[in-house]
C-alpha cells in the first residue's frame, strides 16, 4: 500500500462564485396547521387572521399565498391577541403579562412582521386615591377602545388599566379600581365575598366611550370612561365566564360556569338592575358545564345567532367539545374532536350598517380550523385553501413528486372535488381573503404525498406557499376489520338530544395499525402508484376516472423461501374482503400482494415500462409482475441470528430471560473472539488506523483532515437483512456490450444484490408487453467492508448523470441516457459514499462522511441544482441529510464537498426522519406532528411567501422606532411580506421586493432523480415512522463516545497528518 502526501488545493474562485450562483440554503416556510395554538384574533377591516401558539409563534393568515410569522423573544404561551382594525398592527398578551405591538412594517426593501413594543405590568401597582396597600396585578382581560388608541387591561385583581398603545405606556389618573367600583353597589350586595378577577372587557360600538366590564363574581358593570363613573350595574349572581354586547347596545348577554346564559337590558334608568329578562340552561335541566364564550350577531331578516362554547352536560356529555349555534328554533350542537380554543364571526362591522349579517363561524380547535358558511342552508363547512391538519392521522412516511404532468393533475383534482359532500366553494365562500399574493403562477406543478396511521393517502398541492389539498386516498376498505361493527353501535347509541353534529377531519385514533402505510411510490406519466402497509400488505393502484365495481387480484410472496428455525410472533396479516367491491372515483386497487410473514414493507420501487414492482421487508424483497400477476423473484436476506426480525414492530411481549441470555452470549462472544475477529477480517483496517495515528508531516504545510477512525460492525447484528431500499436500472451488468434491465437491492448489513432481468420487449407503438414470463438472474452481489446499513442506490449514464424516470426517455420527456460510454452505480451507505464501474463494479470514487465529519447518513436524494445567474446551467449533486441534522451537498460522480448547512436539530430525531427531498433542491420536514418546515437547498428554486398588504396608518414613526429597538429573533420560514401603503387615489403602491420564484428549466433538461426510487424523483428512503434504535443512540450518544471525538478532534488540530490513500 503506498502513501502520498499532498497539500490541500486552495479556493478556486470561479468555482466559489459559481457555488454561490447555484446553492443557498434558506427556511422558508411553514405547511400545515400551527402547533399548540392558543390564541385567535381576526381584522374585518383587512380580513386577515391570526393564531398564536404555546411556544410564543405569531402567524397571520390572509389570501391564500399571504402569511407571514413572529416569535417572540420568550418562549411563553400566548393568551390573547387583539388586531388594531385596518392598521396591520397587533397586539398580543403572554401568560406573564406582558404586552407585545406587532407592526407589518417596510424596512430595508422589503416588509416583516416585527415587534415594535413591549410592556411588562409591574408586579406591584397602586391605585390613585385608593386606600390600603397595592395588589398584585396579573392581567386577564385586554380590550382595545375606540379606534385602537388605548387598550384597557382588566386584572386578577378586579383593576381596570388603561395603557396607550403609541408607547405603551400606562395612563396615569384613569385606573378604576374595585373600591370604585364597589361605591355604586347596594349595600346588601356590596357585602360579602370581593368582586373577583375581571373576566370580560367588551366595548360599545356605538358610544366608544363606554365600556362593559365584567367581574368573575357576576357584577356587570358600564364604565363611562368620558364621565369617569358607572353608567349602569347588573347585579349577577351566577360566576360570569363571558360577555357580549349586541349591536345596538340596547341588550347585554351573559354566560355562567353553571352552563347557562342571560340577556339583560340596557335602558337609560339609574336604579340597578336586579334581574335579566332572560335567564336559560341551553342542555339542562341537569348540571352543566360552563359556557366558555358567548357570542350575539342580529339579522335583518329577522332571528338573531347565538354562539357559545360549552355548556354540555357534565354526566352525558361532559368530554365532548362543541360549539352550539341557535338561531331561532334552529339549534346545532356542533360536534368537534379536540378542545376549542377560541372562535369568531365574520360579519359587517361598518357603523352606517344596523346588523351585523353574519357570513361565517371560524371555530379555532387544538388540532384544526373550521370555517362554517352561515349564509348557506344547514351551515355548510368550507374547505380550507390552507391550515389543513396534516395530522387528521400521524403521518407514518412522505413522498414528494415534481413536474406532474397538467393532464394527470386535472384528473386527482376532479377525483378530489368528487369526494367533497358538497360543491366546491366559489373563491368568495373563503372568508379570510386579506392581502394580495405577489408571487408568480408556479411553472412547474408539485405533489407532496403523506402516508398515515389509518391507511389513507393524501395528495398535498406544494406547487406554492400554501400547502392545499386535493386528495384522499384510503386503502381501509379493501380489508376487514371491526370499525364497522362499533361504528353502528355508536350511532345506535346517539339520542336525538342533543342535536350533535360531526364538524372537522382531525381523527388520532386508528381502527387498526396493521393499516398504516409505510412506503408510497407514484408514477407521473401512467397514472399508477403503490402502496405498503405495516401488515406487509403492497397494494398497486391506478388512476380511474369514474367509480367502478370490480375484484382486486390477490397474491402472496415468501420472502423466507422456507428457511427453518425462524417463526413468526408479530401480528398477522390484514384479512382482505372478496368478491367485487365498490370503488369510488380516484385511485382504485387492482393488485393486492401480501408479504409472507407480514412484517412491515421497509422499501418499495415500481417501473411502470416494465409492468414489475419491487418489495422489501426486514426478511428479504420480492419481485412481482403485476401484468400477469405472478411473482418473479424472492429473495431472503436474513442472517441466522437475525431474531429480532421475527418479532415484528407491533409484537408487545419478548421474554426477558432469553433478552439476558442473549445479552451476556453476545458480551461473551465479543471479549473472546474480538481479537481475533479484528485480526482475520480487519486487518487492513488496523493497519490503516495505526499508521495514520504514527504518520506525522510539518506544521507549516496545510494539509487535509485526518480521518477518524471506523469501527466494523458486526456481521451478527439484529435486523442486519432488513431492506432499506430498492431501485430498477436499465445498464450494464453481464458484460460491457448488452444493457438490460436491472433490479438493485441494499440492506441493513452493507450487503448489494444486482439481478439482471429477463423483460419481454413491447412492440413498436404498443403500451403494453408481451404476456411473457419476466426471469431474474443473480449478476452482482457487493459487500461493503464496514457493513454500514444501504441508504440508497443509483446507476449514472456515461456523461455522470442519473438515468431518467420510467417512460421519461421513452417518450421523449427528458433527454435519452448516454448508453455508449461506460455506467457507474452510486451506493450510498450510512457512512460513505462510493461509485463503481460496471459491469465489473470495481471502486472509482468514494466519500468517507462518517470517517470525515463523525456522522452518519440518513436521508440521500440526487437534486438538479439552477444557477441564478445562467438560465441554462445547472448541476446534478447528490444532497443528503445526517444524523445531527446537517445537509451536505456532494458533486456527481466526483462526490467533491460542494457545501453543507445546519437545518434540523440533532435532538429533533422525528424530523430527520421524516425530511423529503425533491427534484429541484428543496426539502421539507415535520417541525411538529401537525407542521411541514420547507427548505431550499437552491439559490434559484425557492419558494416563500411575496405578498401586499394595504394598511391605512403612518410608518414613519414605526419605522424609527424599529431602528432603536433590537432586531427580534423570528420563527422557522419567517417570510417577507410587501407593504403597500394607499396612495393618494386609494390604489395600492407595492414596493420593492424579494423575486418570486424563477421559472424552472425544461422538464427534458431534468432528468435526475431520487436515488431510492425509479418511479417518483423524489421518493427518499425512510419515513417518518422508521426511527431506529441507530436514531436513539445517535442522539443520546455516551460520554466515552464524546469524549473520543473530542480527543481525536484536538488530535487533529494539533499534528497534520498525511493521508492515506488506498
Amino acid at each position: 500500500m503506498m502513501k502520498f502526501r499532498f497539500r490541500r488545493q486552495g479556493a478556486d474562485p470561479q468555482r466559489e462564485k459559481l457555488k454561490q450562483e447555484l446553492f443557498a440554503f434558506n427556511k422558508t416556510v411553514e405547511h400545515g396547521f400551527p402547533n399548540q395554538p392558543s390564541a385567535l384574533a381576526f381584522d374585518p377591516e383587512l380580513c386577515i387572521m391570526a393564531i398564536g401558539t404555546r411556544s410564543g409563534a405569531v402567524k397571520i393568515y390572509g389570501a391564500p399565498g399571504v402569511e407571514f410569522t413572529g416569535l417572540h423573544r420568550d418562549v411563553a404561551t400566548v393568551t390573547q391577541m387583539h388586531f388594531l382594525p385596518g392598521q396591520g398592527r397587533l397586539l398580543t398578551l403572554l401568560d406573564d403579562s406582558s404586552l407585545h405591538l406587532w407592526e407589518v412594517v417596510h424596512h430595508d426593501g422589503c416588509a416583516r412582521l416585527q415587534e415594535a413594543l413591549s410592556f411588562q405590568l409591574p408586579n406591584r401597582l397602586g391605585f390613585d386615591g385608593a386606600s390600603g396597600p397595592p395588589t398584585l396585578a396579573h392581567v386577564t382581560v385586554v380590550l382595545l377602545v375606540g379606534a385602537g388608541s388605548v387598550a384597557a387591561l382588566g386584572t386578577e385583581a378586579g383593576s381596570v388599566f388603561f395603557l396607550d398603545i403609541s408607547t405603551l405606556l400606562l395612563i396615569e389618573g384613569q385606573t378604576l379600581g374595585p373600591d370604585e367600583v364597589l361605591r355604586s353597589l347596594p349595600d346588601d350586595y356590596r357585602s360579602g365575598k370581593a368582586l373577583g378577577p375581571v373576566e370580560s372587557l367588551q366595548g360599545h360600538l356605538q358610544d366608544p366611550t363606554k365600556i362593559l366590564i365584567g367581574y368573575s363574581r357576576g357584577l356587570l358593570v358600564i364604565w363611562n370612561q368620558a364621565t369617569q363613573c358607572v353608567d349602569r350595574v347588573f347585579l349577577g349572581n351566577q360566576q360570569l365566564e363571558s360577555l357580549c354586547w349586541e349591536r345596538s347596545g340596547r341588550t347585554l348577554v351573559s354566560s355562567h360556569s353553571d352552563g347557562s346564559y342571560a340577556v339583560w337590558p340596557v335602558d337609560t334608568g339609574s336604579s340597578p338592575v336586579m334581574q335579566p329578562t332572560l335567564a336559560t340552561m341551553p342542555y339542562g335541566p341537569f348540571p352543566c358545564k360552563a359556557i366558555n364564550k358567548i357570542l350575539w350577531r342580529s339579522c335583518e331578516s329577522g332571528g338573531h345567532f347565538i354562539i357559545f362554547s360549552g355548556g354540555m352536560p357534565r354526566a352525558s356529555y361532559g368530554d365532548r367539545h362543541c360549539v352550539s349555534v341557535l338561531r331561532a328554533e334552529t339549534l346545532v350542537t356542533l360536534d368537534f374532536t379536540s378542545r376549542v380554543i377560541d372562535f369568531f364571526t365574520v360579519h359587517s362591522t361598518r357603523p352606517e350598517e344596523g346588523f351585523d349579517e353574519p357570513r361565517a363561524l371560524a371555530v379555532l380547535l387544538e388540532e384544526e380550523l373550521v370555517v362554517l358558511d352561515l349564509q348557506t342552508p344547514g351551515w355548510p363547512v368550507v374547505p380550507a385553501p390552507y391550515l389543513a391538519p396534516l395530522h387528521s392521522s400521524a403521518i407514518t412516511c412522505s413522498a414528494h413528486v415534481a413536474n406532474v404532468p397538467a393532464k394527470m393533475w386535472a384528473r386527482i383534482l376532479s377525483a378530489g372535488e368528487q369526494q367533497s359532500p358538497q360543491p366546491a366553494p366559489s373563491a368568495s365562500s373563503w372568508p379570510i381573503t386579506g392581502g394580495r399574493n405577489l408571487a408568480q403562477e408556479p411553472s412547474q406543478r408539485g405533489l407532496l404525498l403523506t402516508g398515515h396511521e389509518d391507511g389513507t393517502v393524501r395528495f398535498w398541492d406544494a406547487s406554492g406557499v400554501a400547502l392545499r389539498p386535493l386528495y384522499k386516498l384510503s386503502t381501509a376498505g379493501l380489508f376487514q376489520t371491526d370499525c364497522e361493527h362499533a361504528d353502528s353501535l355508536a350511532r345506535a347509541a346517539e339520542d336525538d338530544w342533543p342535536p350533535f353534529r360531526k364538524v372537522g377531519c382531525f381523527d388520532p385514533y386508528s381502527d387498526d395499525p396493521r393499516l398504516g402505510v409505510q412506503k408510497v411510490a407514484l408514477c407521473k406519466y401512467t397514472a399508477q402508484m403503490v402502496v405498503a402497509g405495516t401488515a406487509g400488505q403492497v397494494l398497486l393502484l391506478e388512476l380511474s376516472d369514474v367509480p367502478s365495481e370490480q375484484a382486486v387480484s390477490m397474491a402472496s410472496v415468501d420472502l423466507l423461501q422456507d428457511r427453518e428455525g425462524f417463526t413468526w410472533k408479530g401480528h398477522e396479516r390484514l384479512c382482505p374482503r372478496t368478491g367485487p367491491l365498490p370503488w369510488p372515483a380516484g385511485f382504485q386497487p387492482r393488485v393486492l400482494v401480501q408479504c409472507l410473514p407480514p412484517a412491515a414493507v421497509t422499501a418499495v420501487t415500481l417501473h411502470t415500462e416494465w409492468s414489475l414492482v419491487a418489495f422489501g421487508t426486514s426478511h428479504g424483497f420480492g419481485l412481482f409482475d403485476y401484468q400477469r400477476k405472478s411473482p418473479v423473484l424472492a429473495r431472503c436476506t436474513l442472517h441466522p441470528n437475525d431474531s429480532l426480525a421475527m418479532e415484528g414492530p407491533l409484537s408487545r411481549v419478548k421474554s426477558l430471560k432469553k433478552s439476558l441470555r442473549q445479552s451476556f452470549r453476545r458480551i461473551r462472544k465479543s471479549r473472546v473472539s474480538g481479537k481475533k475477529r479484528a485480526a482475520n477480517t480487519n486487518s487492513k483496517l488496523q493497519e490503516a488506523n495505526v499508521q495514520l495515528a504514527e504518520q506525522a508531516c510539518p506544521h507549516d504545510v496545510e494539509m487535509t483532515p485526518v480521518q477518524r477512525r471506523i469501527e466494523p460492525r458486526s456481521a451478527d447484528d439484529s435486523l442486519s437483512g432488513v431492506v432499506r431500499c430498492l431501485y430498477f436500472a436499465d445498464t450494464f451488468l453481464r458484460d460491457a456490450a448488452h444493457h438490460g434491465p436491472t433490479l438493485w437491492a441494499g440492506t441493513n448489513s452493507g450487503s448489494v444484490f444486482a439481478y439482471a432481468l429477463e423483460v419481454p420487449v413491447a412492440v413498436a407503438g404498443g403500451e403494453k408487453r408481451p404476456e411473457r414470463v419476466v426471469e431474474a438472474v443473480l449478476g452482482k452481489e457487493v459487500q461493503l467492508m464496514h457493513r454500514a446499513p444501504v441508504v440508497a442506490i443509483a446507476v449514472l449514464d456515461g456523461r455522470g448523470r442519473p438515468l431518467p424516470e420510467p417512460y421519461e426517455a421513452s417518450q421523449d420527456l427528458a433527454q435519452a441516457p448516454d448508453m455508449q460510454g461506460g455506467h457507474a452505480v452510486l451506493i450510498a451507505s450510512e457512512e460513505q459514499f462510493k461509485v463503481f464501474t460496471l459491469p465489473k463494479v470495481s471502486a472509482k470514487t468514494k466519500f468517507k462522511l462518517t470517517a470525515h465529519e463523525g456522522c452518519r447518513v440518513r436521508k440521500v436524494a440526487l437534486a438538479t441544482f439552477a444557477s441564478v445567474a445562467c438560465e441554462d446551467y445547472a448541476e446534478t449533486c447528490l444532497a443528503c441529510l445526517t444524523n445531527l441534522g446537517d445537509v451536505h451537498v456532494f458533486s456527481v460522480p466526483g462526490l467533491r464537498p460542494q457545501v453543507h448547512y445546519s437545518c434540523i436539530r440533532k435532538e429533533d430525531i422525528s424530523g430527520i426522519a421524516s425530511c423529503v427531498f425533491t427534484r429541484h433542491g428543496q426539502g421539507f420536514y415535520l417541525i411538529s406532528p401537525s407542521e411541514f418546515e420547507r427548505f431550499s437547498l437552491s439559490a434559484r428554486n425557492i419558494t416563500e411567501p411575496l405578498c401586499a398588504l394595504d394598511v391605512s396608518w403612518p410608518h414613519a414613526a414605526a419605522h424609527t422606532r424599529l431602528q432603536q429597538s433590537p432586531k427580534l429573533s423570528q420563527a422557522n420560514g419567517t417570510p417577507g411580506i410587501v407593504l403597500a401603503t394607499q396612495s393618494r387615489d386609494g390604489s395600492p403602491n407595492p414596493v420593492c421586493s424579494k423575486g418570486a420564484d424563477t421559472p424552472e428549466l425544461p422538464e427534458a433538461t431534468l432528468s435526475p432523480m431520487s436515488v431510492d426510487s425509479a418511479t417518483s424523483a423524489d421518493t427518499t428512503l425512510d419515513t417518518t415512522g422508521d426511527i431506529t434504535v441507530e436514531d436513539v443512540k445517535d442522539f443520546l450518544g455516551s460520554a466515552e463516545e464524546s469524549e473520543r471525538n473530542l480527543r481525536n478532534l484536538m488530535g487533529d488540530e494539533a499534528r497534520a497528518c498525511a493521508v492515506l490513500i488506498k
